[in-house]
């Protein structure tokens, strides 16, 4: 695997409460929204940094997924 593969590979939880990433490229719409924290499986916080919907065209569209830090 090539280090671009990996850094475009995505891991989808259907079992999560809320999808974030750290990437901001990755959003097709962006609303910064720096408010509150979400809690990570290892109880690490991160800060919410914006909203908006990632995906779309020939891929997934995922919708309010959150941008952290």
């Amino acid at each position: 695997m090539t280090s671009k593969s990996k850094r475009s590979m995505w891991y989808l939880d259907s079992g999560c409460s809320r999808h974030m990433t750290g990437d901001k490229k990755k959003f097709k719409n962006f609303k910064r929204k720096e408010q509150g924290f979400v809690t990570y499986g290892d109880n690490n916080k991160g800060k919410i940094l914006g909203t908006g919907d990632v995906g779309g065209g020939n891929t997934l569209e995922i919708k309010d997924v959150l941008y952290v830090e």
